[in-house]
This record gives C-alpha cells, sequence and structure tokens, in this order.
C-alpha cells in the first residue's frame, strides 16, 4: 500500500462576503492545520463561474475572500493559499474525471438539486460536473484530508469513489482515500432569522448574517436582532429541544468562546435572552472586530493580495503539474 504525505486542501468560493459562518465552520479551523499538517487552501473562482458572475465582481470578490482568510489567520508563509484559475492543471484533471464518473453519481448530488431546483433545464453544465472539479482540486495535490461540513459530505465521497475507479480501472494504487476532517462546537453555524437554515452569503437579508466586513457596530445590532423566542434558557442543552434559534446563538457563543454548548447553557440557565444576546454581541465584537480591521487593511492593498496568490499559485503549480504529468502517462495521453 503507497504511504501517501499528510496534506490537506480547502477552499473558498469567491461569490460574496465570507460570514460568521465561513469563519466558525471552516477558516478557524484551517488556522490550526497550519502546524500540524502541509496545507492549500484555494479561492475556487473556476467554481464560482457555475453560476454568471459580474468580470470585475469576481476580481474584487477574489481578492476579498484571500483578505478574508489571511486576516483569519491563515499565513501565506505555511500555508499556499492561491486563486484556482491560475492553475490550469485543476481543469486539465477535472476533464479527466468528467469521464471517470458516472451520470448515476452526479444524478445522485442533492446540492445540484437544491441550486438548480425547478430550473434544473437552464443550470449549466457546470453546475451538474461540479463535484467532479472539487474531486479534481482535492486529489491533484494528492490530499490526504479535506475538512468539511455536513452539506459537503456527498462530495467527499464522491471523490473518494473516483479516486478508487480511477486506480481500479488504470490497475494502479495512485490516489489516496481522502479523509474528512470534522471539528467540533459551532460547525454548522444557521441563519440569524431562521434557526433551520444555514447561514448564508446569499439569503437576501442581511440580519440572516454577520459578514467578516461588518462594522462592530454592525455586528453588535445583528446579534441583539437575532429571532429568539420567549422561553428562559435551560439548564441542559435538552432543553433546547425544538428551539432552533436559541441552540444557534448558544453553538455561536460556545464556538467563540472555545466552551462548549453544554457550560453556556449551565451558565445563563433561567436566564432570558436579553443578558445573554448582550453577552454575545460583546463577545462577538471582540473576537470578529480585529478581523474586520484587518480585512479592511488588506482589502486597501491590492498589490500585495495580487502577490500573495500569484506566489501561491506558483507554489500549487510545483506540487500539481508533476502529478497531472503522471496521471497523463497512467491515461496513455501522448505527450512531448
Amino acid at each position: 500500500m503507497t504511504s501517501f504525505k499528510q496534506r490537506v486542501f480547502s477552499g473558498v468560493q469567491p461569490s460574496g462576503n465570507l460570514t460568521l459562518g465561513n469563519y466558525l465552520g471552516a477558516i478557524r479551523n484551517w488556522v490550526g492545520l497550519q502546524d500540524t499538517h502541509e496545507t492549500i487552501f484555494c479561492v475556487v473562482d473556476l467554481h464560482a463561474i457555475t453560476t454568471w458572475q459580474d468580470p470585475n465582481t469576481l476580481r474584487d470578490a477574489t481578492r476579498e475572500v484571500a483578505a478574508g482568510m489571511i486576516a483569519c489567520g491563515i499565513d501565506p508563509k505555511k500555508s499556499i493559499l492561491f486563486n484556482q484559475s491560475q492553475v490550469s492543471a485543476h481543469a486539465e484533471l477535472a476533464w479527466i474525471f468528467n469521464c471517470v464518473a458516472r451520470m448515476g453519481w452526479l444524478n445522485r448530488m442533492t446540492q445540484f438539486k437544491e441550486k438548480a431546483g425547478k430550473n434544473s433545464e437552464r443550470a449549466s453544465v457546470g453546475l451538474y460536473v461540479y463535484p467532479d472539479l472539487m474531486a479534481a482540486d482535492i486529489l491533484l495535490y494528492k490530499a490526504t484530508h479535506v475538512p468539511v461540513g455536513a452539506d459537503q459530505k456527498q462530495h467527499l465521497e464522491l471523490t473518494r469513489d473516483i479516486a478508487q475507479k480511477f486506480n481500479n480501472d488504470y490497475k494502479v494504487d495512485f490516489f489516496p482515500s481522502v479523509e474528512p476532517l470534522i471539528f467540533g462546537e459551532g460547525t454548522r453555524v444557521m441563519s440569524l432569522r431562521d434557526g433551520n437554515a444555514k447561514m448564508s452569503k446569499s439569503d437576501p437579508s442581511e440580519n440572516s448574517r454577520i459578514n467578516l466586513t461588518d462594522d462592530r457596530d454592525v455586528i453588535a445590532k445583528k446579534i441583539r436582532k437575532a429571532r429568539t423566542d420567549s422561553e428562559p434558557l435551560p439548564e441542559t442543552l435538552e432543553g433546547l429541544e425544538g428551539r432552533a434559534e436559541a441552540r444557534n446563538l448558544m453553538n455561536i457563543f460556545a464556538a467563540l468562546s472555545d466552551q462548549t454548548a453544554a457550560t453556556i447553557c449551565q451558565q445563563y440557565a433561567g436566564q432570558g435572552f436579553a443578558e445573554f444576546k448582550s453577552d454575545l454581541a460583546d463577545l462577538s465584537v471582540e473576537v470578529l472586530g480585529p478581523i474586520t480591521d484587518e480585512m479592511r487593511r488588506l482589502m486597501g492593498d491590492k498589490a500585495y493580495l495580487d502577490s500573495v496568490l500569484r506566489e501561491g499559485a506558483s507554489k500549487a503549480d510545483a506540487i500539481a503539474r508533476p502529478i497531472l504529468k503522471e496521471i497523463y502517462d497512467i491515461v496513455g495521453f501522448l505527450r512531448p
């Protein structure tokens, strides 16, 4: 059995503001991985154009996501940080995987059904084969681990299926079996207006989410306005059953304070939401305020952001290109 280098890959779409959900559910956890794994982080602009994007907005959003990741603690000296379109091997391997993956596998992908909705006939082919490109993103670097949320587990399973089928078809032990990295409290942050819906940058209501570009006053105001209920906070998590908004705020408090939700429950047991939300607003400002400030500073230095992404792309390409060459040899492509 081939021994693969421990390598983490993950990416973020440049399709709007990064949110508290992106921070708690993903980026904050990635920061810790930098000291234990080889880490590759990507602004996935090829994925972004599966739905139409204004070109200038896409360029600005790509820089903004890079700025947000750096402000949150992704260190370009420790990690490789780049935007996907600068490394053409992603698109090249995605085509090979389009030919490895089966239609039946893609037909089972629930995210396509959710995003395409009733207009699936009008959706782009890119949106349909999005999971194949995601598999290429990961396997191009022979990544062994991918941090995932609950909504990405199905795509990671497809990545494993593609890797296994490629290995079986060509009788090689080339791609690793990728393992998910799943983190603890607050990994799935819900809307501040609807505790049953994921916090999303595409939600039409600005009050449904905290953006990493929000200033301190806006952050505090959104927390204080967050939907709750009239019941006091319980002593145990079992008492939050059926109280989605309350449980969401409890999870956010726990994640931001590096405590368990059970501990927060005990601390505020029997109280109403006024004091709890006031303390959560203060905590949110304390944690997110410096990120907002640093993000704003970085966004004022586009030359620096472009240089980080360019240098990261060069490092990523240096890993990807030899692996792609081996894949071409395995497949049987005649190359100079």
